[in-house]
Protein backbone atom coordinates (compact mmCIF):
# COMPACT_ATOMS: atom_id res chain seq x y z
CA UNK A 1 0.00 0.00 0.00
CA UNK A 2 1.29 3.42 -0.95
CA UNK A 3 0.86 6.16 1.64
CA UNK A 4 2.08 9.49 0.28
CA UNK A 5 -0.53 12.13 1.05
CA UNK A 6 -3.10 13.24 3.58
CA UNK A 7 -5.81 11.74 1.37
CA UNK A 8 -3.96 8.42 1.27
CA UNK A 9 -3.81 8.30 5.08
CA UNK A 10 -7.46 9.25 5.47
CA UNK A 11 -8.62 6.64 2.98
CA UNK A 12 -6.41 3.98 4.58
CA UNK A 13 -7.73 4.59 8.09
CA UNK A 14 -11.41 4.54 7.19
CA UNK A 15 -10.95 1.50 4.91
CA UNK A 16 -9.63 -0.56 7.82
CA UNK A 17 -12.68 -2.38 9.29
CA UNK A 18 -11.45 -2.28 12.87
CA UNK A 19 -10.58 1.40 12.86
CA UNK A 20 -13.76 2.30 10.98
CA UNK A 21 -15.80 0.48 13.63
CA UNK A 22 -14.02 2.46 16.35
CA UNK A 23 -14.68 5.74 14.55
CA UNK A 24 -18.33 4.85 14.04
CA UNK A 25 -18.71 3.96 17.72
CA UNK A 26 -17.40 7.40 18.69
CA UNK A 27 -19.47 9.16 16.03
CA UNK A 28 -22.64 7.64 17.46
CA UNK A 29 -21.91 9.33 20.79
CA UNK A 30 -22.37 12.68 19.00
CA UNK A 31 -19.63 14.38 21.02
CA UNK A 32 -18.93 18.02 20.16
CA UNK A 33 -15.85 18.57 17.97
CA UNK A 34 -14.70 14.97 18.38
CA UNK A 35 -11.82 13.10 16.79
CA UNK A 36 -9.71 10.02 17.40
CA UNK A 37 -5.99 10.55 17.21
CA UNK A 38 -2.40 9.92 18.23
CA UNK A 39 -1.31 6.26 18.07
CA UNK A 40 -4.61 5.26 16.48
CA UNK A 41 -3.25 6.81 13.28
CA UNK A 42 0.51 6.91 13.84
CA UNK A 43 0.88 3.22 14.68
CA UNK A 44 -1.27 2.12 11.75
CA UNK A 45 0.74 4.20 9.28
CA UNK A 46 4.11 3.08 10.63
CA UNK A 47 3.00 -0.57 10.57
CA UNK A 48 2.23 -0.25 6.86
CA UNK A 49 5.47 1.59 6.14
CA UNK A 50 7.37 -1.21 7.90
CA UNK A 51 5.51 -3.88 5.95
CA UNK A 52 4.02 -5.50 9.04
CA UNK A 53 1.31 -8.08 8.37
CA UNK A 54 -0.17 -7.72 11.86
CA UNK A 55 -0.98 -4.43 13.59
CA UNK A 56 1.11 -3.30 16.53
CA UNK A 57 -1.06 -3.20 19.68
CA UNK A 58 -1.67 0.29 21.03
CA UNK A 59 -1.97 1.13 24.71
CA UNK A 60 -5.07 3.28 24.30
CA UNK A 61 -7.44 4.75 21.75
CA UNK A 62 -7.39 8.51 22.27
CA UNK A 63 -10.84 10.03 21.87
CA UNK A 64 -10.77 13.83 21.83
CA UNK A 65 -13.68 16.22 22.04
CA UNK A 66 -14.23 19.85 22.98
CA UNK A 67 -17.05 20.84 25.32
CA UNK A 68 -16.53 24.00 27.35
CA UNK A 69 -19.87 23.52 29.13
CA UNK A 70 -19.10 20.20 30.84
CA UNK A 71 -15.45 19.79 31.77
CA UNK A 72 -15.54 17.22 34.57
CA UNK A 73 -13.49 14.04 34.56
CA UNK A 74 -16.68 12.25 35.56
CA UNK A 75 -18.25 13.21 32.24
CA UNK A 76 -15.26 11.74 30.39
CA UNK A 77 -15.51 8.57 32.47
CA UNK A 78 -19.19 8.21 31.57
CA UNK A 79 -18.32 8.47 27.87
CA UNK A 80 -15.58 5.89 28.29
CA UNK A 81 -18.04 3.56 30.00
CA UNK A 82 -20.54 3.95 27.15
CA UNK A 83 -17.84 3.23 24.59
CA UNK A 84 -16.68 0.16 26.52
CA UNK A 85 -20.26 -1.04 26.43
CA UNK A 86 -20.22 -0.75 22.64
CA UNK A 87 -16.71 -2.16 22.12
CA UNK A 88 -15.39 -3.69 25.37
CA UNK A 89 -12.12 -4.90 23.85
CA UNK A 90 -10.95 -1.37 22.95
CA UNK A 91 -8.67 0.47 25.44
CA UNK A 92 -10.63 3.73 25.40
CA UNK A 93 -9.16 6.98 26.69
CA UNK A 94 -11.49 10.00 26.49
CA UNK A 95 -10.28 13.54 27.10
CA UNK A 96 -12.19 16.82 26.84
CA UNK A 97 -9.72 19.23 25.27
CA UNK A 98 -11.58 22.14 26.85
CA UNK A 99 -9.93 21.22 30.16
CA UNK A 100 -6.61 19.69 29.12
CA UNK A 101 -4.80 23.04 28.92
CA UNK A 102 -4.92 23.21 32.72
CA UNK A 103 -3.16 19.89 33.11
CA UNK A 104 -0.60 20.78 30.46
CA UNK A 105 0.14 24.32 31.63
CA UNK A 106 -1.01 25.91 28.38
CA UNK A 107 -3.27 28.78 27.45
CA UNK A 108 -6.88 27.66 26.89
CA UNK A 109 -7.40 25.80 23.64
CA UNK A 110 -9.89 27.10 21.10
CA UNK A 111 -11.06 23.72 19.83
CA UNK A 112 -9.82 20.17 19.27
CA UNK A 113 -7.70 21.09 16.25
CA UNK A 114 -6.06 23.88 18.26
CA UNK A 115 -5.33 21.47 21.12
CA UNK A 116 -3.31 19.28 18.77
CA UNK A 117 -0.95 22.20 18.18
CA UNK A 118 0.16 21.91 21.81
CA UNK A 119 1.11 18.24 21.66
CA UNK A 120 4.83 17.60 21.91
CA UNK A 121 5.79 15.57 18.82
CA UNK A 122 4.73 15.99 15.21
CA UNK A 123 3.73 12.43 14.18
CA UNK A 124 1.38 12.12 17.17
CA UNK A 125 -0.37 15.48 16.62
CA UNK A 126 -2.89 14.05 14.19
CA UNK A 127 -6.52 12.96 14.47
CA UNK A 128 -9.46 11.91 12.33
CA UNK A 129 -13.22 12.25 12.50
CA UNK A 130 -16.16 11.16 10.37
CA UNK A 131 -18.99 13.59 9.78
CA UNK A 132 -22.67 12.73 9.73
CA UNK A 133 -22.47 12.61 5.94
CA UNK A 134 -19.71 9.99 6.11
CA UNK A 135 -16.94 12.34 5.07
CA UNK A 136 -13.65 11.75 6.88
CA UNK A 137 -11.57 14.72 7.96
CA UNK A 138 -7.93 14.51 9.01
CA UNK A 139 -6.69 17.08 11.54
CA UNK A 140 -2.94 17.54 11.11
CA UNK A 141 -1.72 21.00 12.19
CA UNK A 142 1.90 20.11 11.37
CA UNK A 143 1.14 18.19 8.22
CA UNK A 144 1.89 14.53 7.60
CA UNK A 145 5.47 14.63 6.28
CA UNK A 146 7.10 13.47 9.52
CA UNK A 147 4.50 10.75 9.91
CA UNK A 148 5.16 9.47 6.40
CA UNK A 149 8.95 9.80 6.77
CA UNK A 150 8.80 7.91 10.10
CA UNK A 151 10.29 10.79 12.06
CA UNK A 152 9.67 11.89 15.63
CA UNK A 153 10.28 15.62 15.92
CA UNK A 154 9.30 18.18 18.58
CA UNK A 155 6.49 20.56 17.71
CA UNK A 156 6.92 24.26 18.57
CA UNK A 157 5.40 23.46 21.97
CA UNK A 158 7.71 20.47 22.20
CA UNK A 159 10.67 22.82 21.74
CA UNK A 160 9.39 24.86 24.67
CA UNK A 161 9.07 21.68 26.76
CA UNK A 162 12.11 19.90 25.40
CA UNK A 163 12.84 17.95 28.59
CA UNK A 164 9.27 16.58 28.56
CA UNK A 165 9.65 15.71 24.88
CA UNK A 166 12.89 13.86 25.63
CA UNK A 167 11.24 11.95 28.46
CA UNK A 168 8.29 10.97 26.24
CA UNK A 169 10.60 9.72 23.53
CA UNK A 170 12.54 7.60 26.00
CA UNK A 171 9.35 6.16 27.46
CA UNK A 172 7.71 5.53 24.08
CA UNK A 173 10.87 3.90 22.69
CA UNK A 174 9.34 3.77 19.22
CA UNK A 175 12.43 2.25 17.53
CA UNK A 176 11.82 -0.93 19.53
CA UNK A 177 8.55 -1.38 17.59
CA UNK A 178 9.48 0.38 14.35
CA UNK A 179 13.25 0.20 13.70
CA UNK A 180 13.15 2.79 10.93
CA UNK A 181 11.93 5.54 13.26
CA UNK A 182 14.30 8.50 13.58
CA UNK A 183 13.83 10.43 16.82
CA UNK A 184 15.10 13.98 16.43
CA UNK A 185 15.97 16.43 19.15
CA UNK A 186 15.66 19.77 17.39
CA UNK A 187 15.28 21.45 14.03
CA UNK A 188 15.66 25.01 15.20
CA UNK A 189 17.68 27.36 12.94
CA UNK A 190 21.37 26.82 13.51
CA UNK A 191 20.77 23.57 15.39
CA UNK A 192 21.19 20.47 13.21
CA UNK A 193 18.81 17.68 14.24
CA UNK A 194 20.25 15.29 16.78
CA UNK A 195 19.01 11.87 17.70
CA UNK A 196 17.45 11.35 21.09
CA UNK A 197 18.66 8.22 22.85
CA UNK A 198 15.79 5.83 23.47
CA UNK A 199 15.50 3.40 26.35
CA UNK A 200 16.33 -0.22 25.72
CA UNK A 201 13.27 -2.31 25.03
CA UNK A 202 12.41 -4.98 27.52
Amino acid sequence: MQLRTTDDITAFIIADPRRRAILDAVRRRRLPDWAVGAGFIRSAVWDVLHGYAEPTPIADVDVLFFDAEVVSREHEAAIEAALRGAMPDVPWSVKNQARMHRRNGDAPYVDTADALRFWLETPTAIAIRIGDDGTAILLAPFGVQDLLEIVGRPTPRGHEKLSQYHQRMREKNWPACWPRVRILDSDLPGSPPRRVECATAG
